[in-house]
């Protein structure tokens, strides 16, 4: 029999640390190649980790719920000797990772003992080995910190544009070019570097009664609560209502549906209110931007967040470039993104550089919600309950009758910091008369 690691991979380039959530096969199971062998979380996304040769799964490393390194070894499988295994290479700089998983390496000629992997150097051989919390405190990868050494530079003071103030690739690159002075290297002994505000959030702490059951948080819950703290902390949240008539997208649903079911599509309201709200972006491009020190970076894309309930969390996937895509081409997108948030088959590239998110409590039933900013962007939708109530209209003849519509409450929360009340309510109102005069020939 030939051994093969199972290693706790990398997924994205800001990506230092994962969290075993599950594991799929015990020890002592048959597994096959690119079966799904256990389910990591990460601080973006909750992924499977499909085994990387056929065989037993021999010995397991890290328990369920334990935080390790990228690169550590969390399991053991014994294949069999004649079967062809993965050809052993050296990790990928994280320049040289998508954000997707990567693809099972290719089959090698059979071999009798397979050569472990040995991750290249990150720092100096003077200095000590780093543990998970100093790299996360540094924010950086360790490709990032092998230029930082490198070059004499302290990435602890760089402000960083990755998730969660972490220094990428990219920064420290730009760093070095600009010909700034090096910021001075901590001092042995000095203070650790001060944490990013979502990694140093401190919940208070309530002493549980007699018959309560105390239950630890996910990972993807912890998560989940520092950002919402940290995004109310940071954003001066106001949040304003706007009654929207559906009626005529009802029309448009009822006489598109299989046409578009035809097509590979299920034709959602929340198609119609995403195609709206990004329409509606380019025209009001003040929600469409980012806060950074005393500037505002407005961003070139439209890509919208779509928050989604899972059993086990919250996740919010991004649909990319939604001003070029058409309403088909959004119903497609949302039902993909939704199915694979589900399955856990998202890459982190794709809950990565949203620039504006919309949130649908009202598929649970509620009126109306005052959403939080998912941070770093500046505006958030909340789409209310899609139902019939009573309503005033007015007839052409100027008549005012009761009749029944199908209503909905959507409500947008803005950063005031650089969202005035006349931008959000000028963009609302923009959206309100494009999905109440909806084009019927939508496609």
């Amino acid at each position: 029999m030939a051994r093969v690691d199972v290693i706790m991979p990398q997924m994205g380039e800001s990506i230092a640390e994962g969290t075993v959530s599950r594991w799929l096969k015990k020890v002592g199971d048959e597994v096959k190649r690119d079966e799904p062998l256990l389910e990591i979380s990460t601080d973006k996304v909750d992924a499977e980790v499909p085994s990387p040769a056929g065989g037993i799964l021999a010995e397991v490393k890290v328990a369920e719920g334990e935080t390790v390194e990228v690169l550590t070894v969390v399991a053991v499988l014994e294949t069999d000797r004649d079967a062809p295994l993965p050809e052993p290479s050296a990790p990928l700089e994280p320049s040289e990772v998508s954000g997707t998983a990567a693809p099972a390496p290719p089959e090698s000629p059979p071999v009798s003992v397979p050569q472990p992997v040995t991750p290249p150097a990150v720092v100096p051989a003077a200095a000590a080995p780093q543990t998970a919390e100093e790299r996360l405190r540094q924010r950086s990868t360790p490709l990032v910190r092998k230029i930082a050494a490198e070059h004499g530079v302290d990435i602890s003071r760089i402000d960083g544009t990755g998730f969660a103030g972490r220094v990428t690739k990219k920064d420290i690159l730009q760093f070095i070019e600009s010909g700034a002075p090096a910021p001075a290297t901590t001092a042995p002994g000095a203070p650790a570097a001060v944490p990013a505000a979502s990694e140093g959030v401190i919940h208070p702490t309530v002493e549980p009664w007699e018959g309560d059951r105390v239950e630890p948080m996910s990972r993807i819950r912890k998560l989940t609560a520092n950002h919402m703290v940290v995004s109310r902390r940071t954003s001066a949240h106001v949040t304003t209502f706007y009654e929207i008539d559906f009626t005529n997208i009802v029309r448009i649903r009822q006489a598109k549906k299989q046409e578009y079911a035809d097509r590979g599509a299920k034709l959602t309201y929340m198609a119609f209110i995403v195609k709206a709200v990004a329409d509606n972006l380019r025209k009001h491009p003040i929600l469409n931007t980012s806060v950074s020190g005393d500037s505002i970076i407005y961003r070139k894309p439209v890509n919208i967040g779509l928050a989604v309930a899972l059993d086990w969390g919250l996740i919010v996937p991004v649909l990319r470039d939604v001003d070029s895509l058409s309403v088909l081409g959004i119903a497609k997108g949302i039902e993909d993104l939704a199915t694979r948030a589900r399955s856990k088959k998202l890459s982190p590239d794709e809950v990565q550089h949203g620039t504006f998110t919309v949130t649908n409590p009202g598929v649970f039933g509620s009126y109306i919600g005052t959403p939080i900013i998912n941070q770093p962007q500046v505006g958030i939708l909340g789409v209310g309950a899609i139902e019939k109530r009573p309503k005033v209209i007015t007839l052409d003849d100027g008549q005012d009758v009761i009749a029944i519509r199908t209503m909905s409450m959507l409500s947008i929360s803005y950063d005031h910091r650089v969202v005035d009340g006349a931008d959000a309510d000028r963009f609302m109102g923009d959206l309100k008369k494009d999905l109440e005069s909806f084009p019927s020939g939508v496609v």
